[in-house]
């Protein structure tokens, strides 16, 4: 995820600040603003963040200013009640602060907003009942996040994402039993996790893909007795799994 924070630097006389016109030039005496390193007025977000974090009671003031990496700075620190009043910010970054820190259930104006990285925010955050209100974003992201949060029982509903890391987390996720539903995904990478973590019976049925490591994730998992037709698969390292299930079972069975 991007983050425009601090990437704004310019030309040193620019990013300090006249101190003798500054509201604040008797916290230099305090040692809570310093020339070049604290300091609201300066055009830096490091500095401007140095400020607030040291002197939070003042970032209410600033998050209305012109200066959008100034309120965005300031959303961080201003007392909660007068974030959750603010109105959506024209700068997404802005607005992706105010996402981070709204109640989870004070989200839904921004379930839907123009940036992605601001609905990838409420995706992280919203209860998991709300998530079925992105599982349609048309960023891959998004639905990624979705995923990663989506109660068990509503999964199916992603198993046929159309991005591969989207389905690749389902796999990841789908509880063991229902994996079936991803055994013909067209994207190898996906059925090597959902081979890799069937039920053994289900995981025979991945015996005979045409991708060889997710042979062999199955050849880990399916029954020996069907396992056992890959002895002699063309791949060397299915075959090294093969033998080796079949020689601890006839060293057990001794």
């Amino acid at each position: 995820m991007s983050n425009r924070l601090f990437e704004v630097f310019p030309l040193p006389e620019v990013m300090n600040a006249d101190c003798s016109v500054c509201q604040h030039r008797a916290l230099l005496a305090e040692n809570k603003c310093v020339k070049g390193d604290i300091c609201v007025t300066a055009q830096s977000g490091r500095q401007i963040d140095r400020f607030l974090k040291r002197n939070p009671q003042f970032a209410q003031d600033y998050l209305h200013d012109d200066f959008w990496e100034r309120r965005a700075i300031a959303a961080r620190y201003a007392p909660l009640e007068m974030v959750r009043i603010l109105p959506q910010d024209v700068d997404e970054v802005v607005r992706r602060v105010v996402a981070s820190r709204l109640p989870i259930n004070e989200l839904n104006e921004y379930l839907h907003d123009k940036d992605r990285e601001v609905r990838m925010t409420v995706a992280e955050r919203i209860a998991p009942e709300q998530l079925m209100n992105l599982l349609g974003d048309e960023d891959y992201l998004v639905r990624f996040q979705v995923a990663k949060r989506l109660p068990h029982g509503q999964l199916r509903r992603m198993t046929f994402d159309p991005d591969r890391e989207v389905r690749k987390e389902v796999a990841r996720r789908l509880p063991a039993f229902a994996l079936g539903l991803m055994a013909n995904d067209e994207d190898a990478e996906v059925r090597r996790i959902v081979a890799s973590r069937m039920l053994p019976v289900e995981a025979a049925k991945m015996l005979s893909d045409n991708d060889w490591l997710v042979r062999l994730e199955a050849a880990q998992l399916a029954p020996l007795e069907l396992v056992a037709e890959l002895v002699d698969d063309v791949e060397p390292d299915v075959r090294a799994v093969v033998r080796q299930r079949l020689n601890d079972f006839l060293v057990g069975d001794n």
